[in-house]
């Protein structure tokens, strides 16, 4: 059986501003190119479809054109992540044509896509994200105590669940989408924080005995399998959201799912809008980067001792896809507290400090002028209100 895992792909997300919508949609273009082109048998897509519980029409009509475009090639099994709203996502689930699968609630943890190859029989078990706080007890008996409030509780106990139907088919392999964060894997800034009580992730071990374990959240492409101990990746988001992820290989993976205990993991590179380059140095020495970097979302960081004039001017002019500008100079110490300004003190003096504080050296006569200009227009302004 052939499945390919994609998750975290965040409908309606920006990058600094940076409206995606036409990258996304290109994505889940080539996407479905793609599950055409390798027959796929399944499409697993564990957690964080949208970026916020109310998306915006435009990423509604994105996905419900993406999902009838795959209905017609293969099946498609869907759980919500920390992002999605849970009830919004699974509106209308009992009416999805046939192949959509949206496992979107507690209770579907118990009752699996099933999915026949040659070899028989794999269950698809879809974990939707464990809020700890809801998961505690609605995963337990009503006259049982309720869960630690964590992940690995939580997740125990669906797991528990998942293994107990299984045991049901022998023979069966398993399939088990989730959506959280393992012990190990590795993060990036443009993820949602997860912790509970200081705690935020699942210890690898619980997650342990399943033939395939397709996991959401973290957006770097990763193999926790060593870790876990059976098959175990995260997909990885299909294209970057902060300047963290810029060294990220953004991929969809496609598993092959054999007999038991035979798992093939090839990773497929997903279409790269624009590369993500951050530039640190003096401004001279980014603008000279300028004919390598042009065409990139670019972050800069300046470290000139003084602020150069016309910074955003003079790096957008060579770098038309700016999307960040920081200014660190060199030598400065960070931290210091900012200067208390008295009551007392002359106006212009505040604004010279300012000036000297905002560009790391002491104002020009012809820049000291332009603030006096300014500050005696507004005193006349006002004497004449």
């Amino acid at each position: 059986m052939r499945i390919l895992h994609t998750s975290d792909w965040h409908l309606g997300r920006t990058l600094h501003k940076v409206d995606l919508h036409e990258h996304q949609a290109a994505f889940l273009d080539w996407l479905v190119e793609t599950v055409v082109e390798r027959a796929v048998d399944v499409v697993v897509v564990p957690g964080d479809v949208y970026d916020r519980a109310v998306p915006a029409v435009s990423s509604v009509r994105l996905l419900d054109r993406a999902l009838a475009r795959l209905a017609e090639h293969t099946t498609v099994i869907i759980t919500p992540g920390n992002h999605d709203s849970a009830d919004r996502l699974g509106f209308g689930r009992e009416l999805m044509r046939g192949g959509i699968h949206l496992l979107t609630d507690l209770p579907g943890i118990e009752h699996p896509v099933s999915v026949e190859d040659e070899h028989g029989e794999v269950l698809f078990f879809g974990l939707p994200y464990l809020e700890p706080d809801v998961a505690r007890t609605a995963l337990v008996g009503q006259e049982e105590a309720p869960l630690a409030r964590s992940h690995e509780a939580v997740t125990r106990a669906a797991l528990d669940r998942v293994r107990e139907r299984a045991a049901a088919h022998p023979g069966a392999r398993t399939v088990v989408l989730a959506h959280t964060f393992v012990t190990g894997g590795e993060g990036s800034d443009s993820e949602r924080d997860l912790s509970v009580g200081g705690v935020d992730s699942v210890p690898a071990g619980v997650l342990s005995g399943i033939d395939y374990l397709a996991l959401g959240h973290l957006h770097g492409c990763q193999d926790l399998t060593a870790t876990v101990g059976a098959p175990a990746w995260y997909s990885g988001s299909p294209l970057a959201f902060s300047f963290s992820e810029r060294r990220h290989r953004k991929a969809v993976l496609l598993v092959e799912l054999g007999e038991r205990g035979q798992v093939e993991v090839e990773r497929l590179a997903t279409p790269v809008p624009r590369r993500l380059t951050e530039l640190r140095g003096t401004l001279e020495e980014i603008l000279a980067e300028g004919e390598e970097h042009g065409g990139d979302w670019v972050k800069a960081v300046v470290t000139d001792p003084a602020r150069p004039a016309h910074l955003q001017e003079r790096l957008r002019e060579a770098f038309p896809e700016l999307l960040l500008t920081e200014y660190a100079p060199e030598g400065r110490e960070q931290g210091a507290a900012a200067p208390v300004v008295r009551r007392e003190a002359d106006p212009l003096e505040v604004m010279d400090q300012f000036l000297a504080d905002a560009t790391g050296g002491a104002p020009s006569p012809a820049e000291h002028d332009v603030l006096e200009q300014a500050y005696v227009h507004v005193r006349r302004e006002q004497a004449a209100s």
